[in-house]
């Protein structure tokens, strides 16, 4: 396979907003400068924020994840546990505003993991994943994989 980077476009209901959250506490460099957008390098990808404040999803329709209460659409990404720790760290100390606090799931299983999820401030839910190896996300047991 060759290789690709993932690209995502979303609304945001404001742009200097998105730039503190994705550029000063996740740290993520922003590329072109166009008006009435904005993108960034999102751990390797390409994600564009967009100001339409009229088509920001926000906490508009259903939560999944149990008693986690993550919104349905959401983003994120998965990264190492160390990763995981470093970005917590960073958006706990810049006054991130949390959905769910970093926890442990899946545990015991081949895909135990952390996982928060973030408010990025303009309408979106970002979720984070830590593995120790972050291809695990894929992983399932040989007899999961035959009832799946």
């Amino acid at each position: 396979m060759s290789a690709t980077l993932f690209h995502f476009s979303f609304a945001v209901s404001d742009l200097d907003q998105a730039r503190k959250f994705y550029g000063e506490i996740l740290q993520c460099p922003e590329g072109r400068k166009l008006k009435g957008r904005a993108d960034f390098n999102f751990f390797g990808h390409h994600i564009v924020a967009h100001l339409a404040p009229e088509d920001v999803v926000g906490d508009k329709g259903r939560k999944i994840g149990g008693a986690l209460s993550t919104p349905l659409r959401h983003f994120g990404v998965v990264m190492t546990l160390d990763d995981f720790q470093k970005t917590a760290q960073r958006a706990e100390q810049l006054g991130a505003a949390w959905i769910n606090k970093p926890s442990i799931t899946q545990q015991g299983t081949v895909r135990e993991q952390m996982l928060m999820t973030l408010s990025d401030g303009c309408g979106n839910a970002i979720e984070f994943k830590g593995l120790a190896k972050i291809t695990d996300v894929y992983a399932v047991k040989e007899n999961e994989a035959a009832t799946a």
